[in-house]
């Protein structure tokens, strides 16, 4: 009796085993995929100005996205409170969903959407975008240019210029038998956002990967200077200039 429970056991813990295996062989993949990331950086900048007051950051995001390319993401970080150049109320979240896959056979890929900034802190700074780019792969380069618009809206009004237009372009590679890629970004932000003036933000880096986590250095900066800073200050002098300076930003990034 006791060998038989024992048999009836063993061949029920099989069956429990073997059945999920079997099914996973035989299923066919899921058209929904979700991605997330976890990340702390030295500081948080955005289009070359600094967000989290020359400070480290907590930032993640997660998104959930479908085979036909249709997906929606959420993104936050923690961000500046108080007397300094920016005021976004200590907290950052982003929510954008949008549309991305390739043209034919081209190689070009398309990713169009609309992207919204909430600050529950300062809700008065919240504002949204229609945003566009195009990317390619040429030979061990990949190469992207995009445009971010935001419309007329409430919490532009008190911009002497009530609508914003991002522009920029991107390169990247890996350096081939390396775990390491290089990028550089260079942007152009002209309209409500204006930081002293129509100006340029840029960054280049490298980053290393081992399985599922990333550290990355990287020099990012502005064409603000001291001179512009001291003609057109958004709070003082000093603070104008240091939330746009070039500094080396380091973040270690968990992806799952």
């Amino acid at each position: 009796m006791r060998t038989s429970i024992k048999a009836l056991l063993a061949s029920t813990l099989f069956l429990a085993a073997a059945t999920p295996a079997l099914a996973d062989d035989t299923a066919p993949p899921s058209d929904i995929k979700i991605t997330g990331s976890a990340a702390i950086v030295s500081q948080y900048r955005f289009r070359g100005i600094a967000q989290s007051d020359n400070k480290p950051a907590v930032q993640g995001a997660i998104t959930v996205s479908h085979s036909s390319g249709f997906y929606v993401s959420t993104w936050g970080s923690s961000a500046s409170a108080g007397n300094g150049a920016v005021n976004i109320g200590g907290t950052e979240i982003d929510v954008y969903g949008g549309f991305a896959h390739g043209l034919g056979s081209s190689g070009v890929n398309i990713d169009v959407g609309v992207y919204g900034y909430l600050y529950p802190g300062a809700t008065a700074g919240n504002y949204c975008e229609i945003y566009g780019s195009l990317s390619k792969a040429l030979g061990p380069v990949n190469a992207k240019a995009g445009i971010n618009f935001a419309p007329a809206q409430k919490n532009l009004r008190v911009y002497p210029t009530h609508t914003n237009t991002y522009v920029y372009g991107e390169l990247s590679g890996a350096i081939p038998n390396t775990p390491l890629t290089v990028h550089s970004h260079l942007g152009h932000t002209g309209g409500a956002f204006d930081w002293t003036k129509d100006y340029l933000d840029y960054s280049v880096g490298v980053g290393a990967t081992y399985k599922n986590l990333t550290l990355d250095v990287s020099w990012v900066g502005t064409n603000v200077s001291r001179k512009d800073a001291a003609a057109k200050p958004i709070t003082s002098p000093f603070e104008t200039y240091r939330a746009a300076k070039d500094v080396a930003v380091v973040s270690l990034t968990a992806t799952f």
